[in-house]
């Protein structure tokens, strides 16, 4: 009786992301926003990723309006950034006649949060960037 031997191949992987980590820190931002949301004077917001969007606006035939608002703010963010060698943008207010918006990204997502001239933009940035 002849014994064979066999040959183990071993491989080895990169680790994958934990996508339970991205889920609970998308939670998260979706449970700020959702507080945000009750404050005066915020009309809404909208959060993306590269695979979907949350859009939680007071009026929704406005939609496309602030969609396109938010994505040309992010571009144009961009734009400068790499135009003036400013590095990575963490955050943007865009004041307009008789709103304000502020811009921001949170890990792969992107967070634009509209509201009226009377709101706290101050407030609304430090609770969403706090940890």
């Amino acid at each position: 009786m002849v014994k064979q031997k066999k040959n183990f191949q071993e491989t080895t992987s990169e680790p994958e992301p934990i996508v339970i980590e991205r889920a609970v820190s998308e939670d998260n931002t979706r449970t700020i926003l959702g507080e945000i949301k009750n404050y005066e004077g915020v009309i809404g917001y909208i959060l993306r990723n590269n695979s979907s969007a949350v859009i939680d606006l007071d009026d929704p035939n406005k939609v496309m309006d602030f969609a396109v608002l938010s994505s040309s703010a992010f571009e144009a963010s961009e734009r400068l950034s790499e135009l003036f060698d400013l590095g990575e943008i963490k955050n943007m207010t865009v004041k307009g006649q008789n709103t304000e918006t502020v811009h921001l990204s949170v890990g792969e997502n992107n967070v634009s949060i509209f509201m009226e001239k009377n709101a706290d933009a101050k407030k609304i940035l430090g609770k969403m960037l706090s940890p």
